[in-house]
């Protein structure tokens, strides 16, 4: 950490094509503080492991996770209605780095912990209503890399993978949301655990 308590940061960015979508890619945005990040954030983040229903069948998700912001960042986030935990100063200090980086304000983070390679997550978009028609979400990988697999969702171009490395920032934005869907697969090869931070400002309805 800095002295003034945010991680330090590595600005190059590099735009990763994406038809009919924006990604910006800051490779080594926290490189250099990663390992100590993901040990505070796996030891101090109030996890959870959510149950949702598909078909009428209840499941466990798989992976843990944690919603952090500001008090009015409430949302509904895959048939789940998230209330946001209080920012704890780790959090905040990350979201103030995540700011400086990108140039965008965000009023919450959705964290989620992959324990090994069988947690994973489905393909979806970041495309409810309280996030607006063209969300920017700032997504902050740690640990072990795990590959982000996107599909168009008219199947009009061609799937795209990103492997993320601990430390890089992705930046989703413009029309990525509204045109690509994207998860993490689950993966046989022997892998640690990844705490990934999407950062992200929730609107109210109408605004």
């Amino acid at each position: 950490m800095t002295q003034t308590g945010c991680p330090l940061i590595d600005n190059s960015v590099a735009e990763i094509a994406l038809a009919e979508g924006t990604l910006l890619l800051y490779r080594h945005a926290m490189a250099a503080q990663a390992s100590d990040l993901i040990e505070q954030l796996v030891r101090n983040v109030a996890w959870r492991q959510e149950s949702i229903t598909l078909f009428g069948k209840h499941h466990l998700q798989p992976r843990l996770s944690a919603w952090y912001g500001d008090p009015d960042a409430s949302y509904r986030y895959s048939g789940l209605d998230n209330t946001p935990l209080p920012w704890t100063a780790d959090l905040q200090n990350l979201r103030h780095s995540v700011q400086a980086i990108c140039g965008h304000s965000f009023n919450s983070v959705l964290l989620n912990y992959y324990r090994d390679g069988n947690d994973a997550m489905g393909m979806h978009a970041d495309d409810e209503p309280e996030l607006g028609p063209q969300p920017v979400i700032a997504s902050l990988s740690l640990g072990a890399p795990r590959r982000m697999r996107f599909v168009h969702r008219r199947g009009k171009h061609p799937a795209l993978n990103l492997v993320l490395e601990p430390g890089s920032l992705l930046i989703m934005a413009g029309d990525t949301q509204r045109n690509w869907k994207h998860g993490i697969n689950r993966t046989k090869r022997i892998c640690g655990p990844r705490v990934n931070l999407t950062f992200r400002r929730i609107l109210k309805i109408g605004t």
